[in-house]
């Protein structure tokens, strides 16, 4: 791949997905029908698959059908002879209800058919078996589909390596369902078929479209289990040791429409490092969704930002309901994918998507991972939780947020004792559903961003995205006590045109009455999930808010000659909350691949940098400082990232001193790590009292 593929103006491998709050939305279809309205979801949806599906199509689907799954003799019966009714309905000019503009992919498990395109849009040729994107980017990007220098990219459902290890999965063993769960099943499919061949028409936006959002290394792996005795460069510092785990998505199952990045399911690496030995896992973290999904050999659950835009989203969000009503599937337990955040909690791994609760992963004492289960502290959180929760380097207090872009409170804070014992929720009055990818603490404060970048459903009726930019809309940031009970004295500082996907800091300034938040302010806010034409910037910025004049002020921290795109990353976690000097922070440039990470003085502006080398990208830098004194040095530790050589296709992980930017090791690793989110690093001691 070239230098600056993959993306147009899009964060991928820098900032993980903020997913559409699709829980409260599944949840809000509450399943207790009356049976008769199951009889005409039913036949609504069969129509719906009559009316748009060839006689030809109909009977070839449900052909491949009775081949695979192996169907009940008698509802294949009653299927082929609806499939005949359909001949002829097909012949009527009746106009689609449902006229997508997301879609143009069409493939099977073992080639890929793609379809022309329209002129300007993303094209594809073939050479020598490779399949080269041609697209409105920096350089076209490859993806290898039959021939690959490293894993299959496109990992098949039947792979037995991906299931879990003490009950083998059998693909090919279908659900116990009743007739008329089966009937529903069918005919479900059949509609699903119908939109998918009607989306297959349109071109698809290159944030959508799964040949460039999950090509090259952004492709999904297999799980691998562990190898113990890497080979190591370098001395690893006496001081590492534990387990460093870092977050990403990776799809388990072939897109079969819009797939964005930020849509595959989570998987969690883990190098466990002690006494200068290093070995390596990666794992699914096995979501109720995935475990769904897997059970019935495909994915059925609507993706967030891929395929939920328009009349199609809307489609798809009915026959995900449908399914639901007739138990084909179960949405109750979530429907989150944990790829994003991760944090070590009150004994526990959380892997964590701001879509659903977060899901506990176990390290065992081999440095394997494995999925203990969806965690709702003990049955205190009964909502989403974002996937940036807050530990206080001093109280050890966890806090966070929960958005919900469907009813009100669209916004609740709370927080959880070191114990895991959860305050009440705290109500933030928000005039709208807003995207709350990120907030902050001081020592005694909550800082949370209203920004401009909302949820509008109804958008979806007019052909739309959901998630919009709203420019009428006016940013502001609120402060509230870490303790409030209530937000009745939560104070909002207004901050005009300022989108900050992430917040790295924050503290407090009693002598000027003001709370100083140092975050990246990203232009156009919205380009994560709308394709636009302008250049994606993302300027590290420090933002004062003044509570005593309710006034703000923000200026770019780095000079205009020095400026970079800086996304993800961190201050030293010692020190969160407080005054900090830097910050270490991904250099994303050519966007969104990492081509090194940088080492801001947020004083005085100096940068400095610490590259890769030529055709070498990272992600994350992640601090680990030395030891947990706090008054050690501020920048004494190591920064610790993954790091792939797309040259030959091998990924490392780089041990690089964080004061002089040296690299002291790095630990080759068995197979490809492709880029992703976040990560965190948890001591061998903590470790040893692991729930």
């Amino acid at each position: 791949m070239s230098d600056g593929d993959l993306h147009t103006n899009k964060s991928h491998s820098l900032s993980h997905p903020p997913k559409l709050y699709l829980y409260p939305i599944f949840s809000s279809f509450h399943s207790k029908a009356h049976p008769l309205f199951h009889l005409l979801a039913l036949s609504l949806l069969s129509l719906y698959a009559f009316l748009f599906f060839s006689k030809e199509q109909a009977q070839n689907t449900l052909a491949l059908e009775h081949t695979q799954n192996q169907r009940n003799p008698s509802d294949f019966s009653l299927l082929k002879a609806m499939a005949s009714f359909t001949g002829s309905c097909a012949k009527a000019q009746i106009s689609h209800p449902l006229s997508s503009s997301t879609v143009d992919l069409g493939f099977s498990p073992t080639s890929f058919i793609w379809k022309k395109r329209q002129p300007n849009k993303t094209s594809l040729t073939r050479s020598n078996n490779i399949y080269i994107i041609h697209s409105a980017l920096h350089s076209p990007s490859v993806l290898h589909i039959q021939k690959q220098p490293y894993e299959n990219p496109l990992i098949p459902w039947e792979d037995t390596s991906l299931v879990k290890r003490k009950t083998p999965h059998k693909p090919q063993q279908q659900p116990q369902w009743n007739f008329l769960q089966r009937a529903a099943a069918m005919a479900l499919d059949m509609a699903e078929s119908a939109l998918v061949s009607r989306e297959l028409q349109h071109p698809l936006p290159k944030t959508a479209d799964p040949r460039v959002q999950i090509s090259g290394n952004f492709a999904p792996v297999p799980e691998k289990p562990v190898k113990q005795s890497l080979p190591i460069t370098g001395t690893i510092p006496s001081c590492i040791n534990g387990v460093y785990v870092r977050n990403g998505a990776n799809p388990l199952f072939e897109p079969i429409a819009g797939h964005h990045f930020f849509d595959g399911d989570g998987m969690v690496h883990a190098v466990s490092i002690g006494n200068g030995n290093a070995s390596y896992a990666c794992r699914f973290t096995e979501t109720q969704r995935l475990l769904q999904e897997k059970e019935l050999g495909r994915p059925v659950f609507p993706k967030a930002i891929g395929e939920l835009h328009g009349h199609s989203g809307i489609a798809r969000l009915l026959l995900f309901y449908a399914r639901g009503l007739f138990g084909l599937v179960n949405h109750k337990q979530g429907t989150g994918v944990a790829n994003a955040g991760l944090v070590y909690f009150n004994n526990r791994l959380l892997a964590m998507s701001e879509d659903d609760l977060p899901y506990h992963v176990r390290i065992t004492s081999s440095g394997d991972l494995e999925t203990v289960g969806r965690y709702n502290f003990d049955y205190q959180l009964k909502s989403t939780m974002i996937a940036h929760p807050k530990i206080d380097p001093f109280s050890k207090e966890l806090f966070a947020l929960s958005y919900d872009v469907v009813q009100k409170p669209y916004l609740k804070y709370f927080r959880f004792l070191p114990d895991g014992t959860k305050s009440l929720d705290v109500e933030i009055p928000l005039s709208e559903p807003t995207m709350m990818h990120d907030f902050a603490i001081t020592e005694n404060l909550v800082v949370i961003p209203d920004q401009q970048v909302v949820f509008k459903l109804q958008e979806m009726i007019t052909g739309g995205s959901p998630v919009i930019y709203d420019k009428n809309k006016k940013s502001r940031f609120g402060i509230l006590s870490k303790n409030a009970s209530d937000s009745k004295d939560i104070i909002w500082v207004e901050s005009p045109d300022t989108f900050c996907f992430h917040l790295w800091n924050a503290w407090e300034e009693p002598e000027s009455d003001e709370v100083v938040v140092i975050g990246s302010c990203m232009t156009p806010p919205d380009s994560i999930f709308n394709e636009c034409e302008e250049s994606l910037k993302s300027v590290l910025s420090e933002i004062r808010l003044n509570l005593k004049t309710g006034k703000s002020t923000r200026r770019p921290i780095i000079s205009e000659s020095e400026q970079v795109n800086l996304e993800a990353g961190m201050v030293n976690r010692n020190r969160l909350g407080r005054k900090t000097r830097y910050a270490y922070l991904a250099i994303a440039e050519p966007w969104p691949k990492v081509s090194g990470f940088a080492k801001v003085d947020l004083f005085t502006g100096e940068v400095k940098k610490h590259v890769y080398g030529y055709r070498r990208y990272g992600g994350e830098p992640f601090f680990l400082p030395r030891d947990d004194n706090s008054e050690s040095a501020e920048d004494d530790g190591y920064i610790l990232s993954f790091v792939h050589d797309e040259k030959n296709w091998k990924s490392e992980l780089h041990i690089v001193n964080a004061m002089n930017l040296q690299l002291e090791a790095s630990i080759k690793l068995p197979s490809r790590v492709p880029y992703g989110f976040h990560g965190t690093f948890i001591d061998a001691k903590a470790l040893v009292n692991q729930s």
